[in-house]
């Protein structure tokens, strides 16, 4: 199946009546690059994607036919982007590609140093976590439990829980939430 993004994002530009350098402004991209693209001079990526069907309040799915549907996604070293919330000690790497309606969200977790509580919370769905590097500490209602490297745990979200580092170094954790929190996309 040929697609042609480039065209897409041109009609949805105009459809928006947004100008290349409102789209630019909005994806810190340079207005020669969606330029480019528009007119099939260059490819993009998927995160590149994503950010202009952002910027113009659109699904990335509406670059596509409705009838197409990717049959993996594959996103990058390159392409992943980390962000962090205020006042957090966790930054986060979503290695989520564009799967439509997926049923759960990998992150990579890294967890600073020095964190000495936290409350446990709940919500709907499960999660799945497996330690890469360090101890990382399960508030699991009332109870604590350490995870070390090679160690993993598989919970109900709906039980309150939490999960801190208490040590002095960083913790990376690979973390699976279902459904999907899309924690990477809503951040710029």
């Amino acid at each position: 199946m040929n697609l042609n993004v480039g065209k897409r994002l041109k009609e949805l530009r105009k459809e928006k009546k947004m100008t290349l350098k409102q789209v630019a402004e909005k994806t810190n991209l340079s207005i020669s690059f969606i330029s480019q693209v528009e007119r099939s001079q260059s490819s993009v990526t998927l995160t590149s994607l994503n950010k202009i069907a952002m910027a113009l309040g659109v699904s990335i799915n509406d670059f596509f036919p409705a009838n197409y549907t990717p049959k993996a996604s594959i996103l990058r070293k390159e392409e992943q982007k980390e962000f962090k919330f205020e006042n957090s000690n966790f930054i986060f790497t979503s290695l989520s590609g564009n799967i439509e309606n997926p049923v759960f969200e990998p992150l990579l977790a890294t967890l600073l140093p020095g964190e000495k509580k936290a409350t446990p919370y709940s919500h709907e769905g499960q999660e799945f976590g497996y330690v890469l590097q360090g101890t990382l500490t399960i508030l699991l209602e009332n109870e604590k439990y350490d995870l070390h490297a090679g160690d993993s745990i598989h919970i109900n979200s709906s039980v309150p829980h939490n999960w801190i580092n208490m040590t002095q170094k960083p913790v990376q954790v690979l973390w699976v939430n279902s459904p999907p929190l899309n924690l990477g996309a809503k951040q710029p």
